[in-house]
């Protein structure tokens, strides 16, 4: 078996080459620690930033929205398209929209949906949706939906909703 000897400063003939070694390793503490107190402060600072969803005062309100804050799936509550009531979605039928890295995808019953987004500020701006086309029981309610979803809105988040406004009329979520 081979023993491992430890070397030190003297063994290593430095001893006399460095002012002290005690110093040095103190040196090397008081660096550390400055090292760790930046990183400390750093992380402090970036975790008091708020990550929860901002809402807007009102649609024309200057709180801008980011994709952050979109991530995640979202239920959909009603359609109210423009100059009619709201209709809420139809019973037994599964209507989601789901956000990711500049992409999108929806549920709309038993078709899906997929494309692109950008925001910027209030303004969410959808891609062409690439769907698949079965029959579904709710067509009328899929075609209004998918055609709603299409194009520029409005975002406002309040709490646990999201709502899409445009000329088109407005769509309600939940998570």
């Amino acid at each position: 078996m081979i023993a491992a000897k430890r070397y030190d400063w003297h063994d290593a003939g430095l001893a006399s080459t460095l002012p002290h070694a005690d110093h040095v390793t103190q040196s090397v503490r008081l660096f550390a620690f400055a090292v760790l107190l930046a990183a400390s402060s750093f992380t402090l600072a970036c975790s008091e930033s708020s990550s929860s969803p901002t809402s807007p005062t009102s649609s024309s309100g200057s709180s801008a929205l980011t994709a952050g804050q979109l991530a995640g799936t979202w239920t959909l509550a009603s359609v109210q398209p423009q100059g009619q009531a709201a209709q809420a979605v139809p019973g037994g039928a599964t209507y989601t929209i789901t956000f990711g890295d500049q992409q999108l995808s929806t549920r709309a019953d038993c078709n899906t949906c997929g494309g692109s987004y950008s925001i910027a500020g209030q303004t969410l701006t959808t891609g062409a949706l690439a769907c698949t086309r079965a029959a579904c029981p709710t067509m009328a309610f899929e075609s209004t939906y998918t055609q709603m979803l299409g194009g520029t809105s409005t975002v406002a988040i309040a709490g646990s909703t999201l709502t899409l406004t445009s000329t088109r009329g407005a769509l309600r979520f939940v998570r």
